[in-house]
């Protein structure tokens, strides 16, 4: 298939432009040619880099054991344009045109994949020694850091936080990590599901402070809220993200609370022949009941492949995943699949000051979420349990020693 057709009164799609070279939007012009659109995709993005994957940023790339992390796709074999190094900065929707520091770029379909950007730590900005971790020059400023061992402040007890904490100490770096919420991951989970995992900074000889707020930073010392000053060769700073979609301020196209593209089951926007998928996008979930905005790489990964299936229009499709997500630190593999937020209970499988546990979330005897520790076959059939909505029973569930798939109701 060459074109979409679509309604009568619509004309055909010849050019699809996809606005962000991340995930979401390479897999988006990778899915178009996998489902058979042969017009012309063009994929924007900001970085002068070859697109890159994002999670070995803070783990291979960091510490140094690989160079890049380029997507192994072949742009001109599948005939996918690129164009690095250009920020897209407007959208007119009633011209189709899309906005960039090189002038306009015409479109028949727009893909809104622009991701999140690091929320910035005020007062920081500027300040010799402080970094973020997003991108990959980003983790080549830092990889230097690491291997001058210099002490080092985390600010932020959450995904990223944790995880550059563990390559920071494996690196040999002195980390102090600093949270202002009462424990890490007070954002993504339940208290007493993250309480566990407090301990596991100190296991592995990195100093967590909890109730800790920055006062200030300045060169070589991060200021607390309570007179604390701790030395700081480098300031990393993982706070959180937010959706990248400042550019599209008056092109109509609908934004939610947290600056997110708020898209349909069919991740269409507010506007016509605007598609948004990953990072950037929030999408209603009928499995859950309510609009999910997940940040997760696996996010990226599914939903271009509705995005094109609903561009190209020959099989209308639905974007309702179980959302799902990994983060290895301090020796552990963390992960996650489901939404817990409607859950009305909670059910622990093993010990959780032992080195594998799981715990599982259940909404009317049906499992609706699970973290697993150190327990991928756990987290393997919880996900398709999840996806099945198949009863559990909560007893057998318990059981540390029996296999999730044997605790169904059945």
């Amino acid at each position: 298939m060459s074109e979409q057709t679509g309604p009568d009164d619509r004309p055909a799609v010849r050019r699809v432009v996809v606005a962000g070279a991340g995930m979401a939007g390479v897999q988006t012009a990778v899915a178009l040619r996998e489902q058979g659109f042969t017009g012309t995709v063009t994929v924007i993005g900001a970085e002068p880099h070859q697109p890159y994957d994002r999670p070995p940023l803070s783990k291979a790339v960091l510490l140094g054991t690989a160079e890049g992390s380029a997507f192994d796709v072949d742009f001109d074999a599948l005939g996918i344009e690129l164009v690095l190094g250009r920020e897209v900065t407007g959208l007119r929707p009633a011209d189709h045109e899309l906005d960039t520091g090189a002038g306009p770029v015409p479109y028949d379909v727009l893909v809104v994949a622009t991701g999140a950007e690091p929320v910035r730590l005020p007062g920081a900005e500027g300040v010799p020694g402080v970094h973020l971790l997003r991108t990959l020059d980003d983790a080549e400023r830092l990889r230097p850091v690491l291997a001058r061992q210099h002490d080092i402040v985390v600010v932020g007890a959450g995904w990223i936080g944790a995880e550059f904490a563990t390559a920071a100490r494996e690196a040999g770096c002195a980390v102090t990590v600093v949270e202002a919420a009462d424990r890490p991951l007070a954002g993504a989970l339940p208290p007493e599901v993250a309480a566990p995992m407090a301990g596991w900074y100190a296991d592995a000889g990195a100093d967590l402070r909890t109730h800790a707020r920055v006062a200030r930073v300045e060169p070589g010392a991060v200021l607390l809220d309570d007179g604390t000053r701790l030395p700081a060769g480098a300031v990393v700073v993982g706070i959180g993200a937010r959706p990248a979609t400042a550019w599209l301020a008056g092109s109509g196209v609908a934004l939610g609370a947290h600056g997110e593209v708020v898209a349909d089951a069919g991740l269409r926007t507010s506007v016509p022949d605007v598609y948004a998928v990953g990072d950037c996008a929030s999408f209603p979930s009928a499995r859950y009941g309510e609009r999910l905005l997940v940040h997760h790489w696996d996010n990226a990964l599914q939903g271009p492949r509705t995005v094109a299936a609903n561009v190209l229009g020959e099989a209308p499709q639905v974007y309702d995943p179980v959302p799902y997500f990994w983060s290895e630190q301090f020796g552990r593999f963390v992960q996650y699949a489901g939404h817990h937020g409607a859950a009305d209970a909670t059910l622990w499988r093993g010990d959780p000051s032992g080195p594998a546990w799981t715990v599982c979330w259940l909404r009317e005897t049906r499992l609706v979420a699970l973290l697993a520790v150190g327990r991928p076959r756990d987290l393997a059939q919880g996900r398709r349990l999840i996806e099945s909505g198949t009863p559990m029973n909560p007893v057998l569930l318990t059981d540390p020693a029996r296999p999730l798939k044997k605790a169904t109701a059945a």
